[in-house]
């Protein structure tokens, strides 16, 4: 970015971020410091089934606070999920919300706060800033390194009956404390690694060319394709490696931090419809459209040069080479061949990218990008 045009910016953080290993035996000290009495921990079945919610409920019952433990989240959660919580949660009286888990109970718990608090349905929040209540303090605890979903203030749910993923946005939605403990991600199946992995380096890809970047969202940004770049590779090859999941899930935080002050672009609004029609998990989907959205975007100078930025901070010396490595990341956390996965037909690929030219987050990538230029996108990811 030229220093002479420096884009203007407003940051407000919102999220105390608290990081290091066993730092979760501290939720119940933040907890207390919140004033709660009683809580609700989201979360999901195979989280629980790892051990993690119990912990975290016993270090809050600790402190005295009661703890009812919400643990039906699904992947990809809809109003449906969102409905289930708020059941809980009012049944329950409570005065604190704890998402333990991915994006997905993140987005759960939030989603739940905007309900509970404002009333309405999640489609009343759909877009930035339309909620008039104060809610209620939220603690994020994720088990994963890929949403960033700690350090932002939207809740992405979806519609139920449409499938039509809903970005709520609300500052007052955002975590009051965010708790990163790197050894919570060791209990994830190798799979789940390798696609929330992909997702923080997308996000960190992504957030670095958008419009809406900034000095300070480009600073996160970078420091988040360093530590994502210096992790994934060593991750993917020895899952017991703490030292590279510690760097996974700090750049995945950072990222999500970007995505707060920058947005997303097009590699998103691609697979955003992989995943609604054909129910291809979220990171997988972003990999899939990665590299080809990258070339794309490298049409433009101005995000040529973001993208050869972020390569010499790993050492690379183009965005040639900075394509051929994401290429064989993706290749080693099986995200290629891409063929064959998805219809590859032209009322297939034209449906595709008429739902990713409406997409929200198209209108933030750095080339302007219509349904013509996704289906060009899409012929050569599913050819």
């Amino acid at each position: 970015m030229n220093p002479n045009s420096l884009t203007g910016f407003d940051c407000q953080p919102q999220t105390r971020l608290v990081f290091g290993h066993h730092a979760l035996d501290r939720v119940g000290e933040f907890a207390k410091q919140l004033g709660a009495r009683r809580a609700l921990l989201v979360t999901d079945k195979g989280i629980a089934a790892a051990g993690h919610p119990a912990r975290a409920a016993a270090a809050v019952e600790q402190e005295g606070i009661a703890v009812v433990v919400f643990d039906e989240v699904r992947e990809n959660p809809t109003t449906l999920d969102v409905a289930r919580c708020v059941e809980v949660a009012r049944e329950a009286r409570i005065d604190l919300l704890i998402g333990l888990g991915g994006g997905s109970s993140l987005d759960t718990a939030k989603g739940c706060n905007f309900l509970l608090t404002n009333g309405g349905r999640m489609q009343d929040y759909w877009g930035v800033g339309k909620a008039t209540q104060p809610m209620l303090p939220l603690i994020a605890v994720p088990t994963t390194a890929g949403t960033g979903s700690e350090c932002q203030s939207f809740a992405l749910i979806s519609d139920e009956t449409t499938h039509q993923k809903m970005a709520c946005g609300d500052l007052k939605a955002a975590a009051k404390v965010a708790i990163l403990d790197p050894l919570l991600t060791v209990s994830q199946p190798p799979r789940v690694t390798a696609c929330t992995g992909v997702d923080a380096l997308a996000h960190a890809l992504e957030t670095a060319v958008t419009k809406k970047r900034t000095p300070h969202s480009m600073m996160y940004s970078r420091e988040a394709f360093a530590l994502c770049m210096g992790g994934i590779e060593r991750v993917l090859a020895d899952p017991q490696d703490v030292d590279a999941r510690a760097m996974m899930q700090l750049g995945a935080a950072y990222a999500g931090t970007a995505i707060e002050n920058s947005m997303l672009g097009a590699a998103h609004s691609a697979a955003n419809p992989l995943t609604a029609r054909f129910g291809i998990v979220h990171g997988q989907a972003v990999g899939m459209v990665l590299p080809a959205v990258i070339a794309f975007n490298a049409q433009l100078p101005e995000a040529r040069a973001q993208y050869l930025a972020l390569a010499a901070v790993a050492g690379m010396a183009s965005v040639e080479d900075l394509l051929e490595r994401l290429r064989g990341i993706l290749r080693n956390a099986g995200m290629f061949p891409t063929s064959g996965r998805v219809p590859a037909d032209d009322a297939v690929i034209q449906a595709l990218a008429q739902d990713a030219a409406r997409q929200w987050t198209a209108g933030f990538n750095p080339r302007p990008v219509g349904a013509e230029d996704f289906e060009r996108i899409y012929r050569e990811v599913l050819g």
